[in-house]
């Protein structure tokens, strides 16, 4: 498929509405999509013409995240930094999105995970439906929640954030809305008439499409089951200053009551990479004090130390347990929580030798949240 079409653009007199289409792949972002998607925004922004930026996905999914299985290869043939290349562009995505002077709107009518969440929370309004699934899985791939999702996990309520970036924890369209990953909830069957009534929009003030929005939006009731309903556990557990510390006071709920999912969460823990859950929970806690901009390049540090696999080859090992080989028998090196030292976490927040920072554009529409401290 020619890289063009992997982004389909429709021109709405004021309004642009961008599609994903590799419907097959469940919209997975390939570097073709990435760099489509870079140099559409930025035209888009500049055109006074174009008011509106919609964002959708072809089939299922919205966006089942990052192509990562490329990167893989190139880490596998000794050339990490291809995939630094693919990380460097997917981040300057994100924060051109996080500080886009126009509205931007995500349809997340689908599977919304990783590198797909990367491409619609940083935008003003994300609109869930009965069919969202999101999560951020990668501590079961040997990486980290990544795409900003430092900045953003670490603004949800209380310590759900951790929750949810540690557990890969999978939140639906009512779940989204709750806790402020989602705008907006507008039933599927509705979305043809929403979009319809947006591309009549022609003003960049977001007053204007927000009252359409809202005059779609639904307030569904959140499952008896979902995991909202018990934040004050997920707040006495995951505010813990150690996984080790999260885990014996999951251990310890499970104990008073045999509840099935507290005994899923502590299942999702022990299966996933113990040198991501760590270098996870760190990032998201660093992430509550910083922009989104220092988020970014604090995370592209990461991600070039998780490729450069100094400390732990947990990445490769992750992708192809889970997405080549697909034995979902990943081993995890080093195998413990307690063999993950300090250290060894602090190493992938430093510099990396002979790569240089991720830089950020200049960027003129600055909200106070996404200014960089550099």
């Amino acid at each position: 498929m020619a890289s063009h079409s992997q982004v389909l653009v429709e021109e709405k007199s004021s309004v642009r509405i961008l599609t994903l289409n590799r419907p097959k792949q469940l919209n997975a972002l390939s570097f073709h999509m990435i760099s489509r998607l870079l140099q559409l925004f930025l035209a888009h922004e500049k055109d006074p013409s174009v008011k509106l930026v919609i964002l959708k996905g072809q089939g299922r999914a919205f966006c089942a995240g990052g192509d990562v299985s490329a990167v893989v290869h190139d880490i596998r043939q000794g050339n990490w930094r291809l995939g630094a290349n693919f990380f460097s562009d997917e981040y300057m995505l994100n924060y051109v999105m996080a500080t886009y002077s126009k509205a931007q709107i995500s349809i997340l009518d689908g599977i919304v995970m990783g590198g797909g969440a990367g491409v619609s929370v940083h935008g003003r309004f994300r609109i869930a439906t009965e069919n969202t699934v999101f999560a951020m899985p990668e501590t079961a791939l040997g990486l980290f929640p990544d795409v900003g999702a430092s900045y953003f996990l670490s603004r949800l309520p209380g310590f759900f954030g951790e929750y949810v970036g540690l557990t890969g924890a999978r939140l639906d369209g009512a779940e989204m809305l709750a806790c402020g990953l989602a705008t907006h909830f507008v039933p599927s069957a509705r979305l043809t008439a929403l979009e319809a009534d947006l591309s009549r929009v022609d003003s960049t003030d977001p007053t204007f499409a927000s009252t359409i929005l809202d005059g779609y939006t639904q307030h569904p009731h959140l499952k008896q089951q979902s995991a909202y309903h018990r934040l004050d556990v997920i707040d006495k557990c995951f505010s813990g200053r150690t996984v080790e510390e999260i885990m014996c006071a999951l251990e310890r709920e499970a104990s008073h009551e045999a509840d099935d999912w507290i005994l899923a969460t502590i299942g999702a823990l022990k299966k996933a990479s113990p040198a991501s859950l760590k270098i996870s929970l760190k990032s998201i806690r660093e992430g509550r004090l910083q922009g989104v901009g220092q988020c970014l390049i604090r995370e592209y540090r990461m991600v070039c130390h998780v490729m450069k696999g100094e400390i732990s080859n947990d990445f490769v090992e992750g992708c192809r347990a889970i997405l080549i080989d697909k034995d979902k028998k990943p081993k995890w090196e080093p195998w413990r929580l307690e063999d993950m030292k300090d250290s060894m976490v602090e190493h992938y927040f430093k510099r990396v030798e002979g790569c240089e920072d991720l830089k950020l554009p200049a960027r003129k529409n600055l909200p106070a949240s996404a200014i960089a401290k550099l």
